[in-house]
């Protein structure tokens, strides 16, 4: 399965193991391979019964100019010859995961995209994906043997985010500890090829691990999951993995290319949507450390009005009165959102703030004349008979 998301979200390997100086030159690159056995040519006919499904499913983003840039990085990253057989597909999930089939069809949650702060770092999930397949490890998992509870831990964490086509989520494997790690180092070895800053790498893994813990606080959990062997105990922490990247990444690992403008330049049409699906998922720690995260000490009209809504959806008391708060400021700093005088009308209505907060409403009506809940807050302000 995804290397990043079950090594992401659940993980295992030992600290201290023995890691390179600097990352090995890449080897030459082969044909990408052929099934010969019968079992082989049916795990690839798995793989394109898939990608034929994901290919039609409304979860894709189709986005002609975003689908250019994602494969433009990949191939950056590990050249224009080992890219050129490599199909690669952004999936709206607001979880951080991606796969890698045997096929040559790679999976890109959006949800990722949110979390990585600049081109680097997709360099570098990108890249661990792509060593998955190049060392065909999902054939050496599909030879190892799947098992039914690799399958029902995946699904039981994507399913209430995606809609993701039966035939891709049966066709799941957990990759073992040597596995992560090795895709580990390959990406490792893409980033320094590509140019790009390789300590990129270990950053992620160190901010998962920020988000996780927040998550588990948030849900009055001890958060003792990340230090040690997880779910899966043959997968590596993050602990581990943020280390070990960073030893193998050696001096010369702060330097090179972030790309952070083009970056930012490709995800700024669609942040907004990524945010307000992170709101959706119902944990409150990880979605303010992730703001907090992506905020940096500098916060934008469009982070404030998520963060209102963020503290709108919890609704205690006082919740409503940060809510009402960070929607003003937005406004204030310039938000042209109608969303936002929606969530401020709605704050202040639930803090018995009433006239205030019909004032804000018929401000949002103003704005979005169309909106498809108008007769609800025409209601709440005492305009039912608005059209």
């Amino acid at each position: 399965m995804a290397g990043w998301m079950i090594a992401a979200a659940l993980a295992g390997a030992a600290l201290g193991a023995g890691v390179p100086d600097k990352p090995a030159p890449l080897p030459p690159y082969g044909a990408a391979y052929t099934p010969t056995t019968v079992d082989e040519r049916g795990l690839w006919q798995q793989a394109d019964e898939a990608e034929r499904d994901l290919r039609d499913s409304p979860v894709v983003v189709r986005d002609a100019a975003l689908n250019a840039y994602m494969a433009k990085v990949l191939c950056r990253s590990v050249g224009e010859d080992r890219c050129r057989g490599v199909r690669i597909y952004v999936v709206r999930a607001p979880v951080f995961n991606a796969s890698m089939m045997p096929n040559g069809m790679m999976v890109v949650y959006t949800g990722a995209l949110l979390r990585l702060r600049d081109e680097a770092e997709l360099a570098a999930v990108l890249g661990h994906e792509f060593g998955h397949f190049e060392q065909r490890h999902t054939l050496a998992s599909f030879r190892r043997g799947r098992t039914i509870g690799d399958i029902i831990a995946w699904t039981s964490m994507i399913s209430p985010y995606s809609t993701l086509p039966a035939s891709l989520i049966q066709l799941h494997f957990a990759y073992d500890r040597a596995q992560e790690s090795e895709a580990d180092m390959m990406g490792l070895r893409y980033l320094t090829a590509g140019g790009y800053r390789p300590f990129a790498a270990s950053h992620i893994w160190e901010r998962l691990m920020a988000e996780q813990d927040a998550t588990a606080l948030g849900r009055k959990r001890h958060v003792t999951h990340r230090y040690a062997a997880g779910f899966f105990a043959d997968h590596p922490t993050h602990l581990s993995r943020a280390i070990d990247l960073r030893a193998a990444a050696g001096s010369e690992g702060d330097r090179g290319d972030d790309a952070l403008d083009a970056f930012q330049t490709a995800m700024r049409p669609w942040r907004a949507g990524f945010l307000a699906d992170q709101i959706k998922l119902n944990d409150f720690g990880g979605s303010e450390y992730l703001l907090a995260e992506l905020a940096n000490g500098a916060w934008t009209p469009e982070l404030l009005l998520t963060r209102g809504e963020l503290y709108r959806e919890r609704g205690n008391p006082r919740d409503l009165v940060s809510a009402a708060q960070f929607y003003q400021q937005a406004i204030d700093q310039g938000c042209t959102d109608p969303v936002a005088w929606r969530g401020l009308g709605l704050s202040l209505l639930r803090g018995q703030q009433v006239a205030a907060g019909r004032a804000a409403l018929k401000t949002y009506l103003e704005k979005a004349p169309a909106a498809s809940d108008r007769a609800a807050m025409a209601m709440l302000i005492g305009e039912g008979g608005v059209q």
